[in-house]
């Protein structure tokens, strides 16, 4: 041990005498002061966003070349001079550092420690790559003084989102949970809190016609509220489409993301649209979340007369698609022809532009609930999100297409990534409620019912979700009340009270008996689900009446159909019936997992 500390204490002595101590102290030195000019100032001179770790890699490699050229190579009064071995040197010689030498590493220890303290306690933290991982953008702000002209700043506000959303290295909160803060007073700081979220875009329509003013203001919230950027654009509404794009890479920029080569090219497409066609399209997009008759033929007229305008816009055909879809949905129109028009609208938005996020979006609903077919229903759901990793939509029906071909576990992670997108946005909190029933957590499925329902107690498919839930739980007096809240929009309060006093006195399955009942008298004059029906008849233990039905859902590809294995309350009964296993077979789906 004596021998290796003297060896030691020698290679740290030649080290000194050979100045490499001197030379590692001042390349430190001025390694640090080098990246910190280069990190300070690259936004300001606008310097190329990989400068900093080229700069780094640079003075890395540089690093051990110093170090070598110390050992080899003397700095003196006389010049460079090649250092003497040891072995050369007069015994008791002491080389003599020059002063300049002391100076520089006096001097280069006390600007390291300096920096080093600023960074840790002093100035402003020096916002850097992945401090930002999220943010939300609030509803537009009109200061147009024309609240008629509001719907075409929601759809600004929506156009933006979805443009943003093409970032994938952010999470941005989609636009039903934005839309929950317009006009409320609470603070950039709360609103961050309650989504999570590391920034905030804040945006103001200052002038709307022919030309557009926009103000943005992007704060971050992650630590002190600071702002970190802000601009005012003035754009031909024609040219709207690329000025969402130039806002999504300032955006990108501001928060130190650097964007793939795919998004890069997307975000680096220009496209005009015609002005009334725009106008048009945003009109009929407030229509959209309505599958009443009105709201859909309203939504038909706008598209038709956008098409007009601008026949080449892919958007208006995968609208149109979406619209046919309602009509097909709701009993509008026939099968056939329905079916016939969505696939006419939707291959032509592919072929005006096969980048266009919400086609795949749509082409995946009409595979799966329409068509059954399950392979091109998962690669639109993938394309689309390929697109738009943010958009909780596809993500929340890419979460239902895994549970109904039994991949519980993906499903699960899909629905938790679009809650985390639109944490509250009723119809995706029940979404995902299903999900979870799927995979037979009963009790958390109903905790995220009564989240959706406490944002919109009116939620029709939310009520519906309840109604199951409460069944899956073994809570029939609550499954029956919400059941009734259901029939009570078509029946008169004297037969709700007679299902009332049929529960009370005969009982559970006696009562379901007389929902059948009612049921098929409302069949008599209106479109009724074979699913449903069999549901009511496997709650009775009519189990044979139930398959007779589930064999005519099939026939007529009612959308609920593809669901009949994932744990729907009753049907789990009929799992090792062949003919339940006959009709799995014949819409190619796999079999219920234990």
């Amino acid at each position: 041990m004596p021998g290796k500390s003297s060896n030691i204490g020698q290679f740290w002595q030649e080290l000194k005498r050979r100045r490499v101590i001197h030379v590692i102290t001042v390349y430190a030195t001025a390694a640090f002061v080098i990246i910190e000019l280069v990190n300070n100032l690259a936004e300001p001179l606008n310097l190329p966003g990989r400068l900093p770790t080229i700069v780094i890699v640079v003075l890395a490699i540089g690093f051990p070349l110093a170090i070598i050229l110390s050992w080899l190579y003397d700095l003196t009064s006389e010049g460079v001079e090649r250092t003497k071995p040891l072995s050369e040197t007069q015994e008791g010689e002491k080389p003599a550092v020059p002063n300049a030498w002391k100076i520089a590493t006096y001097v280069s220890f006390v600007v390291i420690v300096g920096l080093v303290a600023l960074n840790i306690v002093g100035g402003t933290k020096q916002l850097r790559a992945g401090d930002i991982q999220s943010l939300v953008i609030l509803p537009f702000d009109n200061f147009t003084g024309d609240e008629e002209l509001e719907y075409f700043v929601s759809g600004m506000h929506a156009s933006l989102i979805g443009d943003v959303g093409k970032i994938g290295g952010l999470r941005v909160i989609s636009r039903t949970s934005s839309n929950i803060y317009k006009g409320m007073d609470i603070s950039i700081s709360d609103i961050a809190s309650e989504l999570k979220v590391d920034a905030v875009v804040e945006t103001a329509v200052m002038c709307l016609g022919d030309s557009i003013c926009v103000q943005f203001r992007l704060v971050s919230t992650s630590g002190n509220e600071e702002q970190l950027w802000t601009a005012d654009y003035m754009e031909e509404k024609s040219q709207i489409l690329n000025l969402y794009n130039q806002v999504t890479r300032q955006i990108a920029d501001k928060v130190k993301i650097e964007l793939t080569s795919n998004e890069e090219r997307l975000l680096s497409k220009t496209q005009t649209v015609d002005k009334e066609a725009y106008d048009a399209y945003l009109r009929s997009y407030a229509y959209w979340g309505d599958l009443s008759t009105d709201a859909l033929d309203n939504a038909f007229e706008y598209l038709n007369l956008a098409i007009e305008k601008d026949p080449s816009w892919a958007p208006l055909y995968a609208g149109m698609a979406l619209v046919w879809g309602g009509k097909l949905q709701m009993g509008m129109v026939e099968t056939k022809l329905g079916r016939q028009k969505i696939h006419e609208n939707i291959n032509k938005a592919f072929e005006l532009d096969p980048d266009f996020a919400d086609s795949h979006f749509i082409h995946g609903i009409i595979s799966t609930w329409t068509d059954w077919n399950w392979e091109t229903g998962e690669k639109e759901f993938l394309k689309a999100l390929a697109i738009n990793p943010s958009d909780a939509m596809s993500r929340i029906y890419y979460a239902h297409l895994l549970m109904i071909l039994q991949r519980t576990d993906e499903a699960i992670t899909q629905g938790k990534l679009a809650v985390d997108l639109d944490p509250l946005n009723p119809l995706v909190l029940a979404l995902y409620s299903a999900v979870l029933k799927g995979a037979g957590d009963f009790q958390t499925s109903f905790n995220i019912i009564e989240k959706a329902l406490s944002i919109d107690p009116e939620h029709q498919f939310a009520q519906g979700q309840l109604e199951r839930a409460y069944y899956n739980l073994g809570e029939y007096d609550e499954a029956i009340e919400t059941f009734k809240k259901g029939l009570s929009y078509v029946f008169s309060e004297e037969v709700i009270l007679s299902l009332d006093s049929i529960y009370n006195e005969q009982g559970r399955i006696a009562a379901y008996k007389e929902i059948i009942r009612l049921s098929k008298l409302y069949a008599q004059e209106n479109y009724t689900k074979p699913g449903n029906l069999a549901q009511l008849y496997c709650r009775t233990e009519q189990y044979s009446k139930a398959l007779d039905e589930l064999e005519k859902g099939c026939e007529a590809r009612e959308p609920n159909m593809p669901y009949i294995a994932t744990n729907r309350p009753g049907f789990i009964e009929l799992y090792d019936s062949t003919r339940f296993i006959a009709i799995l077979e014949k819409m190619n789906l796999p079999l219920p997992k234990d």
